[in-house]
């Protein structure tokens, strides 16, 4: 038996003639820019996620830096973010030319560790960026207790989180403004790249519909320099149509997380993940911890199973970020986990056989 990392064909086959038929429209309209199914689902998003604002744009980059910039970062200022996340959430803020200023994990969740946080607040820093990962979100409280009295506005990176939520408030609501991706292979995934904005400020969401088309309010008006970051039509449709489905699928992925961890039980040398107090996890991964990580990963794939590694190196670790000169031992942690972690087949229809196959592998793996 094969078990893919990611199943979309899956997804694919229940919004195949939904998807279908709105781009059989759009192309006979020709209307591939904009338009009324990129305002449907926009609204529709927003409404989702439980603010008032939804501006898509070309993908979560992006989304991450035009929030941190409507947030107020300019180059030379500091963004505090975590060293365990995909290394985009570091690139937004390079790319406006403000510095990153990283910062460890909790070592149960992996999220980013208030406590670090607090350390790294200087009078240079102008965000703190906490990474909702694998399907869960991070403390907000807490972040929004240091935050608050120092004047520093919070941009979630809600890129692996669209439907998660902490204390019965959604991912992407609960900052000054939060970015997210529709990378293919997230819970609510595009055919291609695109991305999204999300606030309850209106003027946090028009300055970002402003500078994501080459800051211009209106055509051939430019008022600032801007870049060209718009959600796609078509890929406003793929969404439409998967937005419909995303609640049900995020109830698969738990379910599915609950299964493993009825398998995994017995099993002593696997680290189990497990969702914060206060947190309604989506599960976009469910990654656990194992010794010996490269021989268990190397077995598994021989095996039939496509576990994978998010991520495999801190972002301090990486040589694009070798500049910041944070070497080895600086943030524990997430170097210790980044050696250990194992993301297993995780997706809305995974199947218990499925799962039966991934956790016997994992057991021989590990003899």
């Amino acid at each position: 038996m094969r078990v893919p990392l990611v199943d979309l064909g899956a997804q694919q086959a229940e919004v195949a003639a939904e998807v279908r038929a709105g781009l059989d429209r759009v192309f006979a309209a020709t209307a591939f820019v904009g338009g009324v199914d990129v305002e449907e689902f926009e609204q529709a998003y927003a409404a989702e996620t439980g603010v008032a604002h939804c501006v898509g744009v070309g993908n979560g980059t992006d989304a991450l830096e035009l929030a941190l910039r409507v947030a107020g970062v300019t180059p030379g200022g500091e963004v505090i973010l975590p060293a365990n996340t995909f290394i985009a959430t570091a690139e937004a803020v390079s790319r406006i030319g403000a510095r990153p200023v990283l910062v460890d994990v909790d070592p149960v969740h992996l999220l980013i560790d208030p406590d670090r946080v607090g350390e790294a607040v200087t009078s240079r820093t102008q965000a703190i960026v906490p990474v909702h990962l694998f399907g869960q979100m991070a403390p907000m409280e807490r972040i929004a207790e240091i935050a608050a009295p120092a004047g520093i506005p919070v941009v979630e990176d809600a890129a692996q989180s669209q439907g998660a939520a902490r204390h019965d408030q959604l991912s992407g609501g609960l900052g000054l403004v939060a970015a997210t991706s529709f990378y293919p292979g997230k819970n609510l995934g595009a055919a291609g790249d695109a991305g999204a904005v999300t606030t309850n400020d209106a003027g946090i969401a028009q300055a970002v519909r402003v500078l994501a088309a080459h800051g211009s309010p209106a055509k051939y008006v430019h008022d600032v320099i801007g870049m060209n970051s718009r959600l796609d039509t078509v890929q406003a449709v793929v969404l439409k149509a998967k937005l419909k489905r995303l609640a049900g699928w995020n109830e698969s992925r738990r379910k599915a997380a609950a299964r493993y961890d009825e398998l995994l039980s017995p099993v002593d040398r696997v680290t189990r993940p497990c969702s914060a107090p206060g947190n309604i996890d989506v599960w976009h991964l469910y990654v656990v911890q194992v010794d010996d990580r490269d021989d268990v990963l190397g077995a598994l794939h021989a095996a039939g199973v496509g576990a994978g590694i998010h991520y495999p190196t801190p972002v301090h670790l990486t040589r694009a970020y070798a500049h910041l000169g944070l070497g080895r031992g600086r943030f524990p942690v997430a170097e210790a986990a980044a050696d250990r972690i194992l993301s297993l087949p995780m997706f809305p229809h995974l199947s218990p056989e499925q799962q039966e196959h991934v956790v016997a592998s994992l057991v021989e793996a590990l003899r």
